[in-house]
């Protein structure tokens, strides 16, 4: 981050030094407010602190998304379960009652010959159960349909889980971030206010001009104004986390880990491009997915495929009837029945309806087999690009590591020379600023190599 100063001559008057020292005083004025209101405000939040495993655990348990996914997955299971009750036979139990009026028997001219009294009370009672023994297995290729699109939830949740753990670690590590940038800041802060006491003693000493001293208040003005932002954003962060960690939403989120920053040679365990990628093709969400999907299309052609065989059908039943009316004369008593036996049945109509299901469902299988290897090659993409960002963040903190110490000498070397005289302001600034943009990217360097090296986890579904 540049911390930029506003340029003064040296030369100028003195009045014109005076009007706008009174114009920075109330300037002063307002921001001291501000940063005192702002200060009360954060007080209110309460500090938390947890490590990274515990807030991936947290959000596991609690983010909102997951649920969803659970539930859903919840249903699958319950579709499976369904499924397989096709494999129970079916029986269905008939009762009723009824009235029944006397028999009119009619000539063939419809003249009346005679009214034959009947038992005026009736009921039924039956029982049938049948059991489908055969039609081509489409019942066992539906049970295997509903655990594909089981298992197929199951990726969805495994998804979620993966995206809400690099949410989680991102976040995490932008708070860290920020923490370690308000650090860098308060200790610059430290040294620029060493600076701004010598100026003030050369200052009253009639050594330098009051120009010099605003350079260095401003300097600080600068630092405490960035250090704001930096806890505004780290407020910011702890409210979005504390809604995916089932937190309350008042508090602060401290990092209890320790990423060093300070002289650490970063040297994580990393394996070859190649090792990524096949742990990727083996292991992505994703790319599971895309074969469950290649399964389920497969699965679609055989249940199709079944109607093209008849279906066979084992049945039983038993009835009971009152009155007797197939007698004359009718008989107010119980028939009873039973029957058991075997039936056969066959669509006509599938002979041409089936084969353009079935083709239908063949292109299905095309289709989902060109979307696997897109996956495929996505995947493959992805390992590539994240891989050689993390090597790219390794070399970025060997290359900001050297800027950092050469601005660290630099810094020395002019702070001796402004303390003996042999430098001006402008120059300690321009050091001091060239230090502290230094600590801060070196810094950045560090966490970003974490970081990256948890995308290219995730790029492998191992996260």
């Amino acid at each position: 981050m540049q911390v930029q100063v506003l340029p003064l001559e040296q030369n100028e008057s003195i009045q014109i030094n005076k009007v706008k020292l009174k114009t920075m005083k109330y300037f002063l004025l307002g921001f001291g407010l501000l940063c005192l209101v702002t200060t009360g405000y954060s007080q209110e939040m309460a500090p938390y602190r947890l490590t990274l495993e515990q807030a991936i655990e947290m959000g596991l348990q609690n983010h909102q998304q997951l649920r969803i996914s659970q539930a859903r997955l919840q249903v699958s299971e319950d579709q499976v379960k369904a499924a397989k009750t096709q494999q129970l036979p079916s029986v269905t139990f008939s009762a009723n009652a009824f009235y029944l009026g006397d028999a009119l028997i009619l000539d063939k001219d419809w003249s009346k010959v005679q009214t034959v009294d009947m038992p005026h009370f009736g009921n039924t009672f039956g029982i049938q159960a049948s059991q489908l023994l055969y039609k081509g297995g489409v019942i066992k290729h539906s049970i295997e349909m509903a655990e594909l699109q089981q298992q197929l939830a199951g990726l969805d949740l495994v998804t979620n889980e993966q995206e809400i753990k690099f949410l989680i670690i991102s976040h995490y590590l932008d708070i860290y971030k920020i923490m370690n940038q308000i650090q860098v800041f308060e200790q610059n802060k430290v040294l620029a206010e060493q600076l701004l006491e010598n100026i003030r003693k050369s200052f009253e000493e009639d050594m330098v001009t009051r120009n010099e001293v605003i350079r260095a208040e401003l300097q600080i003005k600068n630092i405490d104004q960035a250090i704001l932002t930096m806890k505004n954003n780290h407020a910011i962060l702890s409210y979005q986390m504390s809604y995916a960690l089932g937190l309350p939403n008042n508090i602060t989120i401290i990092p209890a880990e320790i990423i060093p920053t300070e002289d650490v040679n970063i040297d994580m365990i990393i394996q070859s491009q190649d090792y990524y990628s096949d742990m990727a093709k083996r292991n992505h969400p994703a790319v599971r997915s895309a074969e469950k999907s290649v399964e389920m299309a497969e699965k679609n052609v055989d249940i199709q495929q079944s109607n093209w065989f008849p279906a066979i059908t084992a049945f039983g039943g038993y009835n009971m009837q009152r009155p007797l009316t197939s007698n004359t004369p009718v008989m107010d008593m119980y028939n009873n029945s039973w029957q058991v036996g075997v039936s056969l049945s066959f669509d006509i109509d599938n002979l041409f309806k089936t084969k353009r299901q079935v083709n239908l469902s063949r292109s299905q299988v095309r289709t989902s087999r060109e979307a696997l290897t897109y996956a495929l090659q996505n995947i493959e993409i992805g390992v590539n690009a994240a891989y050689r960002k993390y090597k790219e963040a390794e070399q970025q903190v060997l290359l900001m590591d050297e800027s950092r110490k050469l601005a660290n000498e630099n810094y020395e070397i002019v702070r001796n020379k402004y303390l003996n005289q042999l430098a001006i302001t402008a120059e300690m600034t321009d050091a001091s600023n060239a230090k502290l943009n230094a600590d801060l990217e070196y810094a950045n360097a560090v966490i970003n190599t974490v970081f990256q090296y948890y995308s290219l986890l995730k790029t492998t579904g191992n996260i």
